[in-house]
């Protein structure tokens, strides 16, 4: 299974009567896909994951903005309760023989100090799923100088070989160095938005996912 890339964020001042402040402060930073300008979904949970949803809500016909969805999950908003968003972002991914913005998904989860048994100590206030870690940190190293000279699997060898290219790596470092961009441009939004405590962006592969970032930014 591929690797995920994540945005943990802890805020200060997040507690019951400020949680859909800070809920609607964040998705107001959050850099909406083109073809999807809006939020397609809302879910709220009491206590832990396995349980029920308390609500679920399908926004795509409406394509809510941060202000609705806040609104809507207001009211189940408490310490023991979670909610999770769904959205689009556009990113470079390649399709086929060509680059192009796609949007991909993005699941942000507000989590109440009680909900889940503290879950937020370890997860974060907002815990989002930014995507493959692959789209910003590039298959097999090639970005950083330390790519693998060979591949068992088919279409790996065949995704090596089209990037011993240098117009198809140059290509790819750029593509992956704009989604980079994107990720730290929305990053410096939360924290001029929010009142951060602490924020990490880490991946499931990546032992450090934010030095991989500016090591791709700067490798020439």
């Amino acid at each position: 299974m591929a690797n995920r890339a994540y945005l943990s964020l802890w805020c200060r001042d997040f507690d019951d009567p400020t949680m859909a402040e800070r809920l609607q402060q964040l998705l107001e930073t959050v850099p909406l896909s083109a073809q999807w300008p809006g939020f397609l979904s809302l879910t709220v949970r009491a206590v832990s994951p396995a349980e029920a949803p308390l609500s679920e809500r399908d926004l795509r016909a409406s394509l809510a903005d941060a202000g609705t969805v806040a609104r809507l999950a207001a009211e189940y908003l408490h310490p023991d309760c979670a909610c999770e968003i769904e959205a689009r972002w556009d990113l470079w991914t390649l399709q086929g023989e060509n680059w192009k913005l796609t949007p991909e998904k993005l699941e942000i989860f507000c989590l109440g100090e009680a909900f889940d048994e503290g879950a937020f100590a370890e997860h974060g206030h907002f815990w989002i799923h930014l995507g493959l870690e692959h789209l910003f940190t590039g298959h097999a190293g090639l970005l950083t100088g330390h790519s693998a000279t060979s591949a068992e699997d088919p279409a790996e060898r065949a995704f090596l070989l089209r990037m011993s290219r240098p117009d198809q790596l140059r290509e790819y470092r750029e593509r992956t160095r704009e989604n980079i961009r994107r990720l730290l441009d929305w990053r410096r939004q939360i924290e001029q938005q929010l009142p951060v405590e602490r924020l990490i962006l880490w991946s499931e592969g990546e032992e450090n996912f934010e030095a991989r970032l500016e090591d791709i930014l700067v490798h020439s």
